[in-house]
């Protein structure tokens, strides 16, 4: 007995190594990189929205036979640490795909990485421009409309308050940044007389509310369009609010209709302000009403809009591989151009010439309704109208 107990040890050992590659063989893993510490009320929705499409999706039998397993890292909303954990992600855990990143200068670190790494990259939420532009690659599709999507689709709004001297307020990093000059940009091809009569750039996550708005009111603007979210948001509206600055002036205001933005503001939310956004409690589309029953059996809330983007980001990775009938990178890529998804937004494309998915956005009004901000007068805009031309994109990419 004692000779035979190391053999008895060894065959199971060899048993449970065998079980546990066979079980790997069987598993498609995906790499998840994002800031929840530092962005928790988009983030832990879009988790929930992430692992709920991962329940479906094994429930229904995986893809190509295969269970999904997700791989979540934090990146201390640090490119970085993005990187680094990108790095682990691949060469430790062998995750088959990466996906993932909040803040757009994450985002483009994620998308370099993949560029030298060669690997496949969903960018879920990161909304700037040069992801899918200036520096795209052929490793990297985004899903989210992009900064000049939403920023194009809020213009003819603005264009129609016929007002000349702006004012724009955003925080100082890539995507506020690109949202301000977009902004600038369509206005001024679309109201030539135009003015912009003041400009604030706060540092991210540490405004100071009281100088900027004051800052805002002694420019003496008819409008302002806003760039602020989270808690910069919430700080800006509160200072705004009490100092009088949006009395008689128009705002238009990026992301604010969201819920994870628009709830906090409460009694404090302002009227009438051109927002998108995402007004779950009215969309009657089949496809989100499955959504939002499964969400809500599930988590006993209601869906922000990160949870929409989490659980169509697996979605995306489903369709993709299950298109390619493999996770091998460049099957994985062919098989995303040109691929449809269906979202609780309904059915998306994503483009060939610059992997940007045609996701839309909700447009409306806020209104402040029993002490509580709601978006109304809204509708869906289709992402796919809200996009430059080949011709566009062939200058604003490079080749390949």
């Amino acid at each position: 007995m004692i000779q035979r107990r190391p053999l008895l040890l060894a065959a199971t050992a060899a048993a449970l190594s065998f079980t546990s590659a066979a079980r790997a063989e069987g598993t498609i893993k995906i790499g998840e990189i994002n800031s929840y510490k530092a962005q928790p009320a988009f983030l832990e929705p879009y988790k929930k929205g992430m692992e709920l499409a991962v329940e479906q999706i094994n429930a229904a039998g995986g893809v190509n036979g295969k269970r999904l397993e997700l791989i979540t890292r934090d990146d201390n909303a640090n490119p970085g640490d993005a990187v680094r954990a990108a790095e682990e992600l691949v060469s430790r855990e062998k995750v088959d795909v990466l996906t993932g990143s909040f803040l757009s200068n994450i985002g483009l670190a994620l998308t370099d990485f993949a560029k030298q790494k060669k690997f496949f990259f969903l960018a879920a939420e990161p909304l700037t421009d040069k992801i899918v532009w200036q520096d795209g690659n052929h490793y990297t599709f985004r899903l989210r409309p992009s900064t000049w999507m939403q920023v194009a689709m809020l213009v003819p709004e603005a264009v129609k308050m016929h007002k000349k001297r702006w004012a724009l307020v955003y925080p100082n990093y890539e995507y506020g940044q690109s949202a301000a000059a977009t902004f600038k940009a369509l206005m001024k091809a679309a109201q030539p007389d135009i003015e912009f009569v003041g400009e604030q750039a706060t540092p991210l996550g540490k405004v100071d509310a009281g100088s900027v708005v004051q800052a805002l009111a002694d420019a003496k603007p008819d409008a302002i369009f806003n760039v602020l979210f989270g808690a910069d948001l919430a700080k800006f509206v509160r200072e705004g609010n009490t100092r009088g600055l949006f009395q008689g002036r128009d705002v238009v205001s990026l992301l604010t209709g969201e819920p994870e933005y628009l709830d906090p503001l409460k009694d404090e939310t302002p009227n009438g302000w051109v927002v998108t956004g995402y007004p779950w409690y009215g969309i009657q589309t089949p496809e989100h009403k499955a959504f939002f029953l499964a969400y809500h059996e599930k988590y006993k809330d209601y869906p922000r809009l990160g949870s929409v983007v989490g659980y169509s980001a697996i979605e995306s990775l489903a369709a993709g591989i299950r298109k390619a009938r493999s996770t091998d990178t460049e099957k994985l890529i062919k098989a995303f151009k040109g691929l449809q998804v269906s979202t609780p937004f309904g059915t998306i494309t994503y483009r060939a010439q610059d992997h940007q998915s045609t996701m839309g956005a909700f447009v409306g009004k806020t209104k402040n309704e029993n002490g509580k901000g709601v978006m109304v007068d809204y509708r869906y805009l289709d992402g796919a109208k809200f996009q430059p031309s080949d011709a566009q994109v062939k200058l604003l990419r490079p080749a390949g």
